[in-house]
């Protein structure tokens, strides 16, 4: 029977990640997360998970000593550092927390260190920014450090969503682990997916709607608090969305009634189940603050993949080592 090891989230959002990582066999130790509503929904769905308040929640603040020792430090760094949307500054950006995260895997030594990002990361500009990050993990103990770019659809996730994702593995399991691989995996349309949940309220519509959305979807995108409302991106995204058969320029409440004509809008549970959360998995907050947290979650489907890995290549050293 396999063995849960140990973990600690770093800005861990709305839980994509750290569900993820879970579901691959880590209980999680602590999660640091600084937003109000994402703490709220970690705990609605996790109350079990230590869930850190105070200024234990920041980053910059958390001291990560009394978690010495875990196997795993994983997280997803803010983005807009790496981001074309956050003008790629990179060091020079005040969110860039990839110092801190260094910080807390210092002071924990975990044997493994699983951190998520935008694909804008591997960009040329910021070679320079990636070798001193892999410099400074091996001078920590971790001469496996690399990254990797995946779509989320390539595990199931019925959306176009690029991330890259860096792993760090110790001295001590660096030879056991393997990126995982994407497999046959076929994810359903947009149609397929939604097609329960736009039917939800009787819509006649509802079938020819499904037939037409038969592509996977675009890329989601939270957006920040420094923006408006909740939509699904700028211009020539929502011409992308619109080619589905869906409005983007707002969120809905809730399906589409009986007699609705038109191009249906989608709920925060929609856009919850294309980013591969679970239907039960709830979200804290109104429409605006909910479809923030989703649209800016890593799908847990490719956290899972990735964190089965980590948790493979440990546990075989483990059992190599007592063999």
């Amino acid at each position: 029977m396999r063995r849960n090891l140990t973990s600690v989230e770093l800005c861990a959002g709305a839980g994509g990640q750290a569900l993820g990582v879970e579901q691959a066999g880590f209980d999680h130790q602590a999660c640091v997360e600084i937003d109000d509503w994402c703490r709220k929904t970690l705990k609605l769905n996790r109350p079990s998970w230590n869930v850190l308040e105070g200024p234990q929640c920041d980053l910059t603040k958390f001291d990560a000593r009394p978690y010495a020792g875990v196997d795993l430090v994983a997280g997803g760094v803010p983005c807009p550092p790496f981001s074309k949307a956050g003008k790629q500054l990179g060091a020079e950006d005040e969110r860039d927390l990839f110092p801190a995260a260094l910080r807390v895997v210092d002071e924990v030594r975990p044997k493994a260190v699983m951190l998520e990002n935008v694909r804008g990361f591997l960009d040329a500009v910021f070679q320079d920014y990636r070798l001193k990050l892999k410099s400074q993990l091996k001078a920590m103990g971790y001469p496996k450090v690399e990254w990797h770019l995946f779509n989320a659809c390539d595990f199931g996730v019925s959306q176009l969503r690029p991330r890259v994702v860096i792993v760090a593995i110790h001295q001590d399991y660096a030879d056991k682990f393997e990126w995982p691989k994407s497999g046959d995996l076929h994810p359903p349309t947009v149609g397929e997916c939604l097609r329960d949940l736009m039917a939800a309220n009787g819509w006649k519509g509802v079938d020819a709607w499904a037939a037409q959305a038969d592509e996977i979807a675009p890329t989601i995108v939270g957006g920040s608090k420094k923006h408006g409302g909740p939509d699904l991106g700028p211009t020539r995204a929502r011409r992308a969305w619109e080619a589905l058969g869906v409005n983007g320029k707002t969120i809905a409440e809730e399906a589409p009634d009986p007699d609705f004509e038109g191009l249906p809008r989608l709920t925060v549970r929609m856009v919850a189940r294309l980013q591969g959360f679970p239907d039960d998995w709830a979200f804290a907050g109104r429409k605006t603050a909910a479809y923030r947290q989703v649209g800016n979650a890593f799908p847990p489907p490719v956290a899972r993949a990735v964190a089965q890995n980590i948790h493979a290549a440990i546990t075989a050293r483990r059992l190599y080592a007592v063999a």
